[in-house]
């Protein structure tokens, strides 16, 4: 499978974006899809994931109540709706696929290129 990640941008904070993992080459509900970010001079991290048999939902600490993951099959798509962005929440996001779930890296064999998000004023 190959994934496009898009919709990051410039964002004043407490603003929204969303962004959008397009997937190609095979069915993305045949996976489990990660959302990932790093941040300059960070490790990148897990933000949310979507498990592929039931669409469950898991978030990190941070980003709990502002984000959320979904999926949409028919356009073989999977998305991050970000609000209440914060200062803290740039980085660029990457997305990913996995047979298995959870908010770290080495579930997930299949990566997307970055997409870059930066919230300021």
């Amino acid at each position: 499978v190959q994934l496009q990640a898009s919709g990051g941008g410039s964002v004043q904070p407490g603003g929204s974006l969303r962004l959008s993992c397009a997937g190609s080459g095979s069915a993305l509900d045949d996976y489990s899809i990660g959302w990932f970010r790093q941040a300059p001079g960070k490790k990148r991290e897990g933000v949310a994931c979507i498990t592929n048999s039931d669409s469950r939902a898991f978030y990190a600490d941070a980003v709990k109540g502002r984000f959320t993951i979904s999926r949409d099959n028919a356009k073989n798509t999977v998305f991050l709706q970000m609000n209440s962005l914060k200062p803290e929440d740039t980085a660029v996001y990457y997305c990913a696929a996995g047979t298995d779930y959870g908010l770290g890296e080495d579930w997930y064999d299949y990566w997307g290129q970055g997409t870059l998000v930066t919230v300021s004023s």
